[in-house]
């Protein structure tokens, strides 16, 4: 017996009219392809994770589909992340047009800030996320809920949560790869002892994750370099805030509200 193999498919419907899921469906279900899960993503386009034991059934769907009239396949591939989550939330994730691992959230959008992250959390050995935004925009509880959501245990290093945190140790039960190591920026860089410093060479060599608040004045503030960075997260109290650290530039850390 074959493998089952997932798909998505996603078309953009040029002039709804009613049926026209039905029709799609239908085409699905004679092939004997299996629809997973359905959804609208974004307007007018349509998602659908697929399972199918034939390749070749795929390229009848795409054949028969590219004749119909008002809808064009946009994506017919094995799903990315970004399709699981596209159909998950209805939305795809805004993405940076020049630098494809800076991706884009607003604060009413942690639901899927939180999904995203989780994924990348779930994958295996070091992954490095940056997380951009200004006081009280949600980065550090999303930072909790991801990794929890991730079902990894998660230590902050540095934080301004509750109250200044800056680890210069770890338990040994704190040292294992299913571990999310939790780190702002500010703080381990411009606020920390040479313990602590050495404590984050360690764990920044550890195959773990690590989710990096602030990353910009880490960077400026360390020898790691945003290249060193698998993701960039931008979060915004709205679409048109802008992320700005000129209050430490001007004035030094403690005039910046790190909750």
């Amino acid at each position: 017996m074959d493998m089952q193999k997932e798909w998505y498919l996603e078309y953009e419907i040029a002039k709804n009219r009613p049926g026209l899921l039905g029709d799609v469906s239908s085409i699905l279900g004679m092939l004997g392809i299996n629809i997973v899960t359905i959804n609208g993503v974004d307007d007018l386009r349509r998602g659908m994770l697929l399972t199918t034991d034939d390749d070749d059934k795929i390229e009848v769907v795409r054949n028969v589909i590219q004749k119909m009239d008002k809808i064009t396949i946009t994506r017919l591939r094995p799903p990315t992340m970004l399709d699981r989550l596209a159909v998950r939330h209805g939305r795809y994730i805004e993405r940076d047009s020049e630098e494809k691992r800076t991706f884009r959230f607003v604060r009413d959008e942690l639901g899927l800030l939180v999904d995203f992250m989780a994924e990348i959390l779930k994958r295996e050995g070091h992954q490095l996320i940056g997380i951009r935004g200004m006081p009280r925009v949600g980065k550090t509880e999303s930072m909790i809920a991801a990794s929890v959501s991730a079902n990894k245990r998660w230590t902050f290093l540095s934080s301004t949560l509750l109250r200044q945190t800056v680890r210069n140790s770890l338990a040994v039960d704190e040292m294992s790869a299913d571990h999310v190591y939790l780190i702002d920026g500010i703080v381990s860089t411009m606020r920390a002892t040479e313990q602590h410093h050495s404590l984050l060479r360690e764990v920044m060599g550890y195959s773990a994750a690590k989710i990096i608040e602030h990353p910009d004045i880490f960077v400026r503030e360390s020898e790691y370099q945003l290249s060193d960075f698998h993701y960039i997260i931008e979060l915004r109290h709205h679409p048109d805030e802008e992320i700005t650290y000129e209050l430490i530039n001007n004035r030094g850390f403690d005039h910046f509200d790190m909750t």
